[in-house]
Parts: C-alpha cells; structure tokens; sequence
C-alpha cells in the first residue's frame, strides 16, 4: 500500500478543518507512537504536514500490518469531520484498504469481552466506526438513565449514584446491608458508580471528542468496566426507604 499517497491525500482533505494540536492530540492517544517528520515540499499546510507525518511515522513503525491498518483507519476517522467521511473511506478505499476485514476483526475482538447486552446495544456500532469516545458516553449515559429509571429518581450523574447506592440510604441494593461485608460490597458500588460519573461520564458530556481523545484498548477496558456495573444493577433489588 502506498501510505505515502494516502498521508498526501488525507491531509489535503482535511487541511481547513482541525488543528495540528487537535491532530498531535489524537495521534499520540490512537497511534501510541512518536512523531518523526518527513520533508515533503508539495505541503504547505501545516494541518496536511501533521496529518502527513503522523501516518508515515506509523507506516514506518515496525508492527503486524492488520494492527497498523487498523489504526490507520482509526487515526484517519477520528480526526475527520462527518461531511468528509464519505470521501476519507473513498481515499482509503482506493488505497487498497479493506475497511470491512478490519471491522470484522474489531467486532471479533469486542465480542469476545461478553459485554452486557445494553454495551452491545449502545457501543457497538460507534466502536465499530472508531467512535470510542462516543462509545463509552453512550454506554454512561444509558447506565446512568437505568439508575434513574430502577431507582425512580430525578437525580443525575454523581449525586444521583451517592444517593440511591447507598448502604444506609439508598434505595437499590445488591445486598442485605446488614453485615460489614454487605455494607463495604454495597458501597463499593455506589463509590464505583459515582466515580464512573465524575471520571467518565462528565468529561465526555462536557468535552469535544477531538480534545478528549480515547484509544481502542481504554475504550475496551472502560465499556468492561461499565458492563459489570450494568450486571450490578440488573441483580440490585428496589427498596423503598
């Protein structure tokens, strides 16, 4: 494949609409690599020079050619805007890209973590896309509208999970509440949810994807870690206090 082309053409494309600290952002979370540079003349934009270099440098890498495809298709659509979607994936494409070879293998990869069946329902297609920011908001913003739901409360986001976890107060509970052991499990949950909150969630919500970019290895770690709380809240039993 001639990523030398591609590097040139996928630059030029999106020359107007990010910025090199949007682009080094993403390349350094997705890629995971360092950044070299490559004397190329022809460029004049300094966003088509970042976008250049970055996609030689892990064309330089050394590594099993599907792993760097794929992250080549992931670094392209995470900073491409969706109007020029149709476009990057022809410019891939006609490098000889096999784009669906590589979602089989990611849809492969995400199955096998056995996720809970709302983080399939949510997550999926956008991992698919390689849309782990937005994979990961959706699946908190779904846990986080079940917990309203189950627990038939107004509350949202943080306040809502210190509320209705609780070993003492809380209306949804996994355990008895009675011993030191179910007290500690049960506010082990309401500290998870809360944190899943504080750490994850509101930062998604409030954050641009391009500025809080996310790598397909945390966005497999985190949806895991969502997909138990999931399991935590589907065994939880509503009582009223």
């Amino acid at each position: 494949m001639n990523y030398r082309l591609v590097a040139i053409e996928v630059g030029d494309l999106l020359k107007y609409d990010t910025s090199v600290n949007q682009i080094n952002r993403i390349g350094q979370a997705i890629l995971g690599i360092k950044q070299e540079s490559f004397v190329n003349d022809s460029i004049t934009s300094l966003r088509a020079r970042t976008v250049h270099d970055w996609i030689l440098s892990l064309a330089k890498n050394k590594m099993e050619s599907t792993k760097r495809t794929a992250l080549l298709i992931s670094f392209c659509r995470q900073i491409c805007p969706d109007e020029h979607i149709e476009a990057l994936e022809k410019i891939l494409e006609n490098a000889g890209l096999n784009s669906s070879a590589i979602n089989k293998e990611l849809l492969s990869e995400f199955m096998s973590r056995s996720y809970h069946p709302e983080i399939i329902k949510h997550a999926k297609k956008l991992f698919l896309q390689g849309h782990y920011f937005h994979a990961i908001f959706e699946a908190c913003k779904v846990y986080n509208k079940l917990v309203q739901s189950k627990s038939v409360s107004p509350k949202d986001g943080q306040a809502l999970m210190l509320d209705v976890w609780g070993a003492d107060n809380g209306v949804l509970k996994i355990t008895p509440c009675q011993t030191e052991t179910d007290k500690n499990t049960q506010n082990g949950i309401k500290f998870l949810s809360a944190g899943l909150m504080q750490a994850i969630r509101n930062p998604t919500a409030h954050e641009p994807a391009i500025d809080w970019p996310i790598n397909k290895q945390d966005c497999l770690d985190l949806l895991g870690f969502v997909s138990y709380l999931f399991r935590q809240l589907d065994s939880s039993v509503y009582v009223k206090v």
